[in-house]
């Protein structure tokens, strides 16, 4: 997948004022949350086990080299084969020269974000592999020619209308544009493809090292279609995925489902666990899981390690207000909202995902609901940090902090400025709300402006009879 993080600024307004956008996102960002909410408030001891989350995760971590070691070992004695890629293109090798020697034509992929980090598709294309997304929202960004626009419903940026026409335009059918009419559509293109086949591609929820398994989780049964009919099955998954028990990994399930969409859990839970036995019904012949590190190994010595914790389950994004505003194009790669504010400038670099973590309001909404308790702000912070430290900041934008600490620095300066833009503002308000600001357009475009009451904090403190 390219990187466009450079162009998010542009990327922004043209999402800003796009009114189909604008129109996919407000009808899922109610359902999300709301269906999240309802979930969670079932579950009394929810923060219990967000906090259980959390600690474990921590110690896995603390042992990941023990913990992958032990899966792989677990993984060979089930028959199966553990490839190690240091990054994305080691990883992409590997998986076009699994494809080579099983003579693949067709690949059936199941979802996976660690694919679209490392450009799997448009690396299995060049090779002349047809490769078939068969997630109902990949395959639909697919046929539009479009990445990802959030980590577990890709299409969310569509509307039911826009997806008839896509299916329209590439099935030369006229589908209702109705949730029910779209997947039936769908599901009759995409079961050819299962049996086509040769490879099947599926990421990895998570990697249980005492038994080898695979854990995907689904709402369509997709990954169980492309994991057992294909003659080669390849696992792709983040070395960060492993837990060490089945009772680890369904600590993270009970989170894992209600933090994504509101259920208690999702349709399909599947564990796979090496090739096709004696007596086994279907499966493939071979089975493979390919392990990438991809900068995994930097975070884990550093001050990024808690991002680890993430188990993709993309509530961060969901509540964030940003996100809800521009959707996840605008960001530029594979991860957006929240969390890609933090993980895109690792991966990609700092300067070249500059604007990420800089359009975050710091409302603190991400670290709220995030299932194992990651700290986003706080490391959404530390990536300005170190963008302030290598001295990325615009001159201009230096230029204004600079003199804001100079008038910060001084209390009867600041008071004074204070109490004058505040009575500037309470002229321009309307019914306790700035509609139109001069020079920051950028942001009254968008959203309206809370009116100041005409008086600072410290005075309307003072007139309650306070003291300083």
């Amino acid at each position: 997948m390219q990187i466009r993080t450079r162009e998010f600024v542009p990327r922004a307004t043209f999402a800003l004022h796009d009114p189909l956008l604008q129109r996919a996102l407000a009808n899922a960002a109610g359902g999300f949350i709301g269906k999240r909410a309802k979930a969670v408030a079932e579950v009394p001891e929810f923060e219990a086990l967000r906090e259980a989350a959390r600690q474990r995760k921590d110690e896995i971590l603390a042992e990941l080299d023990l913990w992958l070691e032990r899966y792989e070992a677990q993984v060979r004695a089930v028959g199966g084969q553990v490839h190690w890629a240091r990054d994305a293109e080691d990883a992409r090798a590997i998986i076009r020269a699994l494809c080579a020697r099983a003579g693949a034509k067709t690949v059936a992929k199941g979802k996976s974000m660690v694919s679209e980090e490392i450009g799997l598709n448009e690396a299995l294309a060049v090779d002349g592999l047809e490769v078939i997304e068969t997630d109902l929202g990949e395959y639909i960004v697919q046929l539009a020619k479009e990445p990802p626009s959030h980590i577990i419903a890709p299409a969310v940026h569509k509307t039911k209308e826009q997806v008839a026409e896509l299916f329209a335009e590439h099935h030369g059918t006229t589908p209702e544009p109705t949730v029910s009419g779209l997947v039936t559509e769908a599901r009759q293109q995409l079961r050819r493809a299962f049996f086509r086949a040769d490879v099947g591609i599926t990421g990895a929820n998570f990697l249980i090292a005492e038994t080898g398994a695979s854990v995907i989780v689904t709402n369509e049964g997709n990954g169980d279609l492309t994991q057992t009919l294909a003659r080669v099955h390849i696992v792709t998954a983040g070395i960060e995925k492993v837990v060490p028990a089945l009772e680890d990994a369904t600590l993270f399930l009970r989170l894992l489902a209600r933090s994504a969409t509101g259920q208690d859990s999702e349709t399909y839970t599947t564990y796979s666990m090496g090739p096709r036995r004696a007596g086994d019904p279907d499966g493939p012949q071979e089975y493979h899981v390919v392990l990438v590190d991809n900068g995994r190994s930097r975070m884990l010595g550093g001050p990024w390690r808690e991002m680890l914790r993430c188990i993709r389950c993309g509530a961060c994004m969901n509540h964030c207000p940003v996100y809800g505003a521009i959707g996840g194009h605008a960001y530029g790669w594979v991860y957006p909202g929240p969390m890609g504010s933090v993980l895109t400038p690792l991966f990609v670099g700092l300067d070249t995902a500059y604007d990420l973590p800089n359009a975050c309001t710091l409302n603190g909404r991400c670290g709220e609901v995030c299932p194992v308790k990651i700290p986003l702000p706080d490391l959404i912070r530390e990536v300005r940090h170190a963008q302030q430290r290598d001295g990325l900041h615009p001159p201009a934008e230096q230029r204004v902090k600079a003199l804001w600490r100079r008038v910060a620095e001084r209390p009867a300066l600041y008071h004074g400025l204070e109490r004058l833009a505040v009575r500037l503002l309470a002229t321009l308000g309307h019914k306790g709300r700035i509609r139109r600001l001069p020079g920051l357009s950028g942001w009254t475009d968008a959203r309206d402006l809370p009116a100041p009451a005409g008086r600072t904090f410290l005075e309307l403190w003072h007139a309650k009879g306070h003291d300083e």
